[in-house]
């Protein structure tokens, strides 16, 4: 009886310090050496690749965000603000409804076949508003210059970038919109233009709230 017992106690015994060891590993050394091997090594990633404008973060470069008027009495979807460049569209974002304490945005596709009627008059308006929107006195935007990224939304429904050809279509409509010469406002872009990763992967391509923050700044020195 008292071998049995003193087995027992001896097996508890390892037990509890494997656990104690394991807990200590796993739980308190392994996340501090990850944790900081990302501050290190990676720090802009590890926190979010934050972007800061006027000495606060005021977004990611990795998520795209809306710029558009205040919601009006009546409306259920705001109009966009046509003195900022604005993003890809965002029709695959869903709403949050299951806890809504807080006003989440449920990132996604919208899931439509190319032939789907709904996604067709989608991609139809949409187009028309480009036009519209962007066309100004002296520079008239045909709906054959309007790139795809600019009437459908990413597989997200949150890229932070759009094409350098949706870009150059709104440069004269931002310009007008804020006062500014035209070749200012496309230097802007030309700059904020990044080219293809290492060379061959993905497409060119320019973060819409980069260019907002650097247009901000331009219209701070007029």
């Amino acid at each position: 009886m008292n071998n049995s017992v003193s087995n027992t106690a001896r097996l508890l015994g390892a037990g509890l310090r494997a656990l104690l060891v394991l807990t200590l590993v796993t739980g308190v050394i392994y996340p501090l050496v990850v944790t900081g091997i990302a501050q290190g090594l990676f720090n802009d990633k590890a926190n979010g690749s934050e972007i800061e404008a006027d000495g606060k973060v005021v977004g990611s470069s990795l998520i795209g965000q809306p710029y558009n008027l205040p919601l009006k009495k009546g409306e259920e979807t705001p109009e966009p603000d046509l003195k900022w460049f604005q993003g890809r569209p965002a029709n695959g974002l869903g709403t949050n409804s299951v806890n809504t304490q807080y006003e989440l945005i449920l990132s996604g596709a919208t899931n439509r076949s190319g032939d789907n009627e709904e996604l067709i008059q989608w991609v139809k308006d949409a187009k028309a508003a480009v036009v519209k929107d962007n066309s100004t006195a002296d520079f008239t935007v045909k709906p054959s210059d309007v790139p795809a990224d600019a009437v459908t939304s990413s597989g997200s429904g949150l890229d932070p970038h759009i094409s350098p050809q949706y870009a150059d279509i709104q440069v004269h409509r931002v310009a007008e919109r804020n006062g500014l010469p035209v070749a200012g406002v496309q230097k802007l872009v030309d700059e904020h233009t990044e080219g293809r990763t290492l060379g061959f992967m993905g497409e060119p391509r320019v973060n819409v709230l980069e260019l907002n923050i650097a247009l901000k700044e331009l219209l701070a020195k007029n």
